[in-house]
């Protein structure tokens, strides 16, 4: 069953964040005064890039798809068959993952890989990757790839394969990286080139 993290910092961070608390402790110990507070910095940063802030689903339409990021659209494809929307989240960005629809998971692959920039002709081949495919009540597929960009932490997910999944849920989490949404059976787009969304609070287009 998939665990809905309620904590207010996300579990993928307590590690860093009690390594930088170790390392403030024993830069006092040894009176490293001006070392001492970076590395209490260090543990604020830490603290706001896995921040984990509650967000209540709103009431919507019928087949309305949430953002599963934060982030910035920076491309919307459309073509007869399907649409894809491309948004890019950074280190500023709430770096959970959230469920777009009420549905099942019908795929759900992950690719360990590099962590190149958006700029290399590579990445989108050889970075880390996930993917996963959900199905809703009325065989609307949307596919999520989340592909990692210049990431000091690994893509991080708890979805299980034919698992029931209740949008606006958390289910991972991506620092810094590019997700693309696909649609199929997409009646309206809701958001545009440029917009700043959010997860599980934006709605990005209707089935």
């Amino acid at each position: 069953m998939m665990k809905n993290n309620l904590y207010p910092v996300s579990k993928e961070g307590w590690l860093y964040i009690g390594y930088s608390v170790a390392l403030f402790v024993l830069l006092g110990l040894l009176d490293l005064e001006f070392l001492q507070f970076f590395s209490f910095i260090l543990i604020l940063v830490l603290v706001y890039i896995y921040r984990n802030p509650e967000r209540q689903i709103m009431a919507l339409e019928k087949g309305g798809v949430v953002s599963p990021v934060d982030g910035k659209v920076i491309d919307i494809k459309e073509n007869k068959d399907c649409v894809e929307i491309v948004v890019e989240s950074s280190y500023s960005d709430v770096s959970v993952l959230r469920v777009p629809i009420n549905s099942s998971a019908k795929s759900i692959k992950y690719v360990n890989g590099a962590s190149l920039g958006s700029s290399s002709s590579k990445s989108d081949k050889l970075n880390e990757r996930l993917d996963i495919e959900l199905e809703d009540q009325n065989k609307n597929i949307v596919k999520v790839s989340h592909i990692s960009r210049l990431n000091f932490s690994k893509i991080s997910h708890d979805m299980i394969e034919s698992q029931r999944l209740i949008q606006g849920f958390r289910y991972g989490l991506m620092l810094k990286g590019t997700t693309k949404i696909t649609l199929n059976n997409a009646k309206k787009i809701d958001v545009n080139i440029g917009d700043e969304i959010r997860g599980c609070d934006t709605i990005i287009a209707y089935l």
